[in-house]
């Protein structure tokens, strides 16, 4: 026989089910993305302070400065980088925020960057994050026509974990979307 705690706790597992898929489906609108790239750094950069993309990527000081959002709803198969179709509804809203974007400031550079969660080798995360970065680049081109030279792609694999565990959270595969050409020397 169940006892109320255990009933109690099955009913609250029940109840916060659809949220957690609620949350990992949560898309920001084109406007939400568009707003997030188009701020200003977080720090002035000074001429001096400018880099390279090479170098930009490899800097993450300089990284958590730059304008970014992260997307956590474009759902990949297991092991995949494949963007099914039924999530182009998704990359269409980063694909407007982007056109919009390039729009006011058509020098706008924006750097994809690919993320895993810690299941697998670091080795194979880390090429399935790049696989999944540059997938989206190729889809934002190829199928709604944002330029590939205002587009960049990394991949960190678990690097940079949000919620550090060796096990698999969702909130870990994720696309981050980081606007930087105020970072990059001339």
């Amino acid at each position: 026989m169940f006892t109320r705690r255990q009933i109690a706790a099955a009913a609250l597992a029940l109840v916060a089910m659809p949220s957690l898929a609620v949350a990992q489906d949560a898309m920001p609108s084109a406007t939400q993305i568009e707003r997030q790239l188009d701020a200003a750094p977080r720090v002035k950069v000074r001429p001096d302070q400018k880099v390279t993309v090479r170098e930009f990527k490899r800097r993450p000081e300089l990284r958590r400065m730059a304008p970014s959002i992260d997307i956590q709803s474009i759902n990949f198969a297991f092991g995949s980088a494949e963007i099914p179709r039924s999530q182009y509804r998704k990359v269409e809203a980063i694909a407007d925020a982007l056109d919009n974007l390039l729009d006011r400031r058509p020098r706008s550079k924006v750097l994809i960057e690919g993320h895993t969660d810690a299941v697998g080798s670091a080795q194979s995360n880390l090429v399935l994050s790049e696989r999944r970065a540059e997938s989206l680049k190729r889809t934002l081109a190829v199928e709604f026509g944002i330029p590939r030279r205002a587009l960049e792609t990394v991949g960190y694999g678990e690097e940079f974990l949000l919620v550090p565990t060796p096990n698999e959270n969702w909130r870990n595969r994720r696309v981050t979307l980081r606007r930087f050409d105020d970072f990059l020397a001339q």
